[in-house]
């Protein structure tokens, strides 16, 4: 039986039961209201792939149905064919969008100018605070191994430009003298492994706010976990050495 349109098809309010005793909607949809088709379609279209996101971060890739987002978004399964084909094409646009988010906050970042310290301190907020997103968690905890190769190697070819732009940034860094020499491939590295990790632990509603992860974890990054001696302490470790030892 051929479905109904997802533009004219009900649905109930939040906090109610469908007909069918389905739990409401557990987040926002659009379908709750009354739809404008020309307005309303891109909204319907991003709350699939968000309701999408969502449920691949909390159950896995796998463990994750079509039936599954059309419940959450509080729709019939086959209202989602008039936004995607299937489920791997909305791993793609999840995945696509997390690193499109990343890429163009980089780049707003560096845009915005300033020493080459200051523009990767901004680069690595940006980072941080997209992975714990919807899109930006998807992209660290699923990854781009479901995609089919040709979309797949498109995809890295984007994660790569965002490696390209912290080496830079390290470089340049290092270059001006706000950073201690090193070798800005394997800086970019630790920066962007330890950044991406935040999006496989953090939990929303915890301890740390989004901003507060993303603060505390660059903070080490930039001054490191080492305590360094005061001035007043070295100048006396350097006169005890040049002391002549006593008989």
């Amino acid at each position: 039986m051929k479905p109904s349109s997802p533009e004219t098809e009900i649905r109930p309010s939040l906090g109610t039961r469908t007909r069918k005793g389905r739990a409401a909607p557990a987040v926002d949809s659009p379908w709750s209201g009354t739809p404008d088709r020309e307005q309303q379609r891109e909204a319907k279209r991003q709350a699939v792939l968000q309701a999408a996101a969502q449920l691949f971060n909390e159950r896995g890739f796998s463990a994750t149905s079509l039936d599954d987002i059309a419940a959450r978004l509080g729709v019939s399964k086959p209202t989602l064919y008039y936004y995607v084909k299937n489920k791997d094409e909305i791993l793609l646009q999840c995945v696509n969008q997390g690193l499109a988010m990343t890429l163009e906050g980089i780049e707003a970042s560096r845009r915005a100018g300033g020493q080459a310290v200051d523009q990767l301190r901004a680069c690595m907020q940006v980072y941080a605070r997209i992975v714990t997103m919807d899109f930006g968690m998807c992209l660290i905890r699923v990854g781009d191994e479901q995609v089919p190769p040709d979309s797949r190697r498109e995809l890295r070819r984007q994660k790569a430009a965002i490696d390209q732009a912290f080496r830079r940034l390290v470089a340049a860094g290092v270059q001006e003298g706000s950073l201690a020499p090193c070798d800005p491939k394997m800086t970019a590295f630790v920066i962007a492994g330890a950044l991406s990790w935040i999006g496989r632990w953090y939990q929303p509603g915890g301890q740390y706010s989004a901003e507060e992860v993303a603060q505390q974890c660059i903070d080490t990054l930039m001054g490191g976990v080492l305590r360094r001696a005061q001035p007043a302490r070295r100048a006396a470790s350097a006169k005890r050495a040049a002391s002549p030892p006593k008989d």
